[in-house]
């Protein structure tokens, strides 16, 4: 009893600490909020509202045709603009993309020429250019090939190919890009702040108090993960609650409670890393650097920004010792395949495994640590 009482006093006392700091509690509600937000719907591979601009030199119902097949979502209302204002309009940016029809274009395609459209792309916006001109070219060739055969084009093939997109039938990127925020931002301030409470008590000398009292290193490294870890845990289900389900509208096809509790697992691996990185930076701007080096490999290689098996063979096991790995496999099983806790059984242990690995690694490290700053 005497050792969950000082924990509860100890975590009592960081809750209190971390209220006092406007600047990280600003923090926290920027990046489970608007930060999230923005990084979830901003960040789509889709073509979204594309600026393009139409030189008519047909002036024929062809050429305005052309102008209505590319539309909204995709790209913005189709600017006319004249010949000599193509390139002027390409080098202040005006728009990305400018469609040129030739004069007589119409008149070709009924002789059964092949005449030329010149698409002019502003390549400085890679990825909208490059995934921007297939989306212009499939749009325009749709409708010529309409209004040629008078009649929506039928395609002939031995083969009828049946696409059926399981969990996300709409392709909506935002669905994936927001579990993924929220993984990197459990990841980001978990870390930081864990790791921020042990420095802190050492830079302001707090650190030898509490070790003359009848205070086990145990009893201070858990406090400081579960305090933090429980003001993360909050964060996230107002996150998941309100950000994630009802501004973006992503379903959670399983278990809420299950995922609650994988989380609140990853959250004590996540604030063991922090307290680990901690016990080896001697300054603040040493555990800055540190976490550059491990928050960075967490996210890259979660599986957020590529599929684990897109990776390099070599590297693939090597992600097998990211906690942050095996929460993305969880959580994306629980929230769009509805799994349950069979399914997730292996993640969820290789998350509480990684987390007692170096949280004991801490506690290790953590006296002999402060020997050594003495």
């Amino acid at each position: 009893m005497g050792t969950l009482s000082n924990i509860f006093w100890l975590g009592t006392k960081e809750v209190r600490s971390l209220l006092r700091d406007f600047v990280m509690i600003a923090l926290i509600v920027w990046a489970f909020g608007p930060g999230l937000l923005a990084r979830a719907t901003g960040n789509a591979e889709a073509v979204n509202n594309a600026s393009i601009a139409f030189v008519d030199e047909d002036h024929s119902a062809l050429s305005r045709s052309l102008m209505g097949a590319l539309t909204p979502p995709y790209f913005q209302e189709p600017v006319l603009i004249e010949p000599d204002e193509l390139d002027r309009a390409i080098d202040q940016s005006r728009f990305t993309f400018v469609v040129v029809v030739p004069p007589n274009f119409e008149a070709d395609v009924r002789r059964g020429l092949q005449p030329e459209i010149q698409l002019n792309v502003d390549a400085t916006a890679v990825i909208q250019a490059a995934t921007g001109t297939a989306y212009v070219q499939e749009m325009l060739m749709d409708q010529i090939a309409y209004f040629a055969q008078r009649s929506d084009p039928v395609a002939v093939s031995a083969v009828d190919l049946v696409v059926r997109r399981a969990f996300n039938p709409n392709g909506i990127q935002p669905w994936f890009q927001s579990v993924v925020a929220l993984l990197d931002q459990i990841s980001i301030l978990t870390i930081a702040l864990t790791g921020a409470a042990l420095l802190r008590e050492r830079e302001h000398g707090t650190i030898e108090h509490l070790l003359v009292m009848p205070l086990t290193s145990f009893e201070i490294a858990t406090s400081k993960v579960l305090a933090n870890g429980l003001v993360i845990m909050f964060a996230f289900a107002i996150s998941l609650t309100f950000i994630v389900e009802y501004s973006i509208g992503v379903p959670i096809a399983g278990s809420r409670a299950l995922l609650f509790l994988g989380t609140f697992v990853y959250l004590f691996s996540a604030a063991a890393i922090g307290v680990f990185l901690g016990t080896v930076a001697r300054t603040m701007a040493q555990f800055a650097l540190l976490m550059l080096l491990t928050i960075m490999p967490m996210m890259m290689l979660s599986g957020g920004m590529t599929p684990i098996e897109s990776q390099p063979a070599w590297l693939q096991p090597i992600t097998q010792l990211l906690p942050s790995r095996h929460y993305m496999a969880f959580s994306q099983a629980i929230v769009f395949r509805g799994a349950g806790f069979e399914a997730v059984l292996n993640e969820f242990l290789a998350m509480a495994g990684l987390g007692i690995v170096f949280f004991g690694a801490s506690l290790v490290l953590f006296r002999r640590s402060i020997t050594m700053s003495r």
